[in-house]
C-alpha cells in the first residue's frame, strides 16, 4: 500500500528511519501543530514525482521544501534562502551529497 504521494510503505519506512531531521538544513522535525515550517514533508530530490526510489525520496522541513519548489538542487543551493541558513553542498545530509555527486 502506498501513501498519498505513491511512496510504497516499505520505502516510507526506510526513509523515515534514515531521515530524522531535514536533509537540507538539519532542523529536527516537529509536529505541524508545534511549527508548520519544521514539520516533515516528502521531497523528490529530482523534481519528478515518477522517480520513487530510495535515492530520490527524502524528508525535509516544509520551509526548505517550499523554498526549493521545482528548482534544480544545484540552483537552489545557490539561493539566498540557502546562503542565509548556511545550507551548502557540504552541510547537507549524505543522501543529498550523493545526489550532488551524481550531478544533480
Amino acid at each position: 500500500m502506498a501513501n498519498n504521494w505513491n511512496i510504497p510503505a516499505w520505502l516510507e519506512t526506510e526513509v523515515r528511519a534514515r531521515d530524522k531531521e531535514c536533509v537540507y538544513c538539519g532542523t529536527p522535525f516537529t509536529s505541524s501543530k508545534v511549527s508548520p515550517k519544521s514539520a516533515a514533508s516528502w521531497e523528490h530530490i529530482i523534481n519528478d514525482e515518477r522517480i520513487i526510489t530510495r535515492e530520490n525520496i527524502a524528508l525535509c522541513c516544509r520551509g526548505c521544501n517550499s523554498s526549493k519548489g521545482q528548482k534544480q538542487l544545484s540552483v537552489w543551493l545557490q539561493s539566498n534562502y540557502c546562503q542565509d541558513r548556511g545550507i551548502s553542498k557540504e552541510s547537507v545530509a549524505p543522501i543529498i551529497k550523493q545526489a550532488i555527486a551524481c550531478g544533480l
